[in-house]
């Protein structure tokens, strides 16, 4: 009877974990949009991306470099309604792009900080290095100050508020200047260190010939890797700073006759320059 009453137990558990389980079929739905957009690592970087201020203001630059010539392109062509509009959208992007430098004393601080507590490559470097740095500590509050004073937010004159503009982009025109100087020794730097690396891998290779056994170059790959890195990151800088120089200079005079669209083309490229370098780097 025990038996019986076991094997009766047995068979009802066999048959209750032998039943299918019951799956709910999805139904499909006109209000999953989600399902439309499959996923996307390129757009979960495009978000990282704009979420930052920094991309978020080189996407603007590009915007606001650009729409220079096309407003040239459609002047042109005697459309100037089409170029008036876009006038419109460049003008608040500009804005907009200076507000985002509010705060740009901040960082500023750290770096300064940051120079002056860490050993320099050389002399020539942190003297650079801290000429641009009081550069900067001048150009960003008068960047500011003409910024109020153009829109009316402190009471000075529209001549003054133009002087200041002008002794802004002077100090940064300096920077400028001296980025060139910066590269330069950068660059020396880097070839330096590459004809040593070079000549570490050949003293190698012969000493291998010599000794029969062979050498492990992984290290020598890693610092051509970074070599080879940091050359790129000299030449876009270089691309940069000189898409920024007639810029710097065009805004240091009182009249120049650089014209619009060559601030736009200028601009763009050192608008798309660090477009590039901030995308690969967020």
């Amino acid at each position: 009877m025990a038996a019986s009453s076991k094997q009766e137990v047995d068979s009802q558990e066999h048959q209750h974990q032998a039943a299918p389980v019951a799956t709910r079929k999805e139904t499909p739905s006109i209000l999953a949009l989600g399902k439309l957009f499959p996923q996307n690592k390129t757009l979960d970087k495009t978000v990282r991306f704009l979420s930052q201020v920094r991309g978020t203001d080189k996407t603007l630059m590009v915007v606001q470099y650009i729409s220079k010539i096309f407003i040239w392109y459609f002047l042109k062509r005697g459309r100037e309604s089409t170029a008036q509009r876009i006038k419109n959208l460049a003008g608040p992007i500009s804005d907009f792009r200076i507000l985002l430098r509010y705060y740009g004393l901040l960082p500023l601080i750290q770096w300064m900080q940051y120079v002056d507590n860490t050993p320099s490559p050389s002399p020539l470097l942190l003297t650079i290095d801290r000429l641009q740095n009081i550069c900067n500590l001048i150009y960003y509050p008068l960047e500011h100050i003409y910024w109020l004073g153009a829109h009316e937010v402190i009471p000075i004159s529209m001549e003054k508020t133009n002087k200041i503009a002008i002794w802004s982009c002077r100090f940064w025109a300096g920077y400028v200047l001296l980025q060139f100087v910066h590269l330069a020794e950068e660059y020396r730097l880097y070839k330096n260190r590459l004809q040593s690396i070079q000549g570490q891998i050949r003293a190698a290779d012969k000493k291998a010939k010599e000794t029969g056994e062979p050498v492990d170059k992984t290290v020598f790959k890693t610092e051509m890797a970074a070599l080879k890195a940091e050359k790129k990151g000299i030449w876009i800088n270089t691309i940069i700073n000189t898409g920024y120089l007639p810029l710097t200079v065009h805004w240091s005079l009182e009249k120049s006759s650089f014209p619009d669209v060559g601030v736009g083309m200028f601009g763009g490229v050192a608008a798309l320059a660090q477009f590039y370098v901030a995308w690969k780097s967020s």
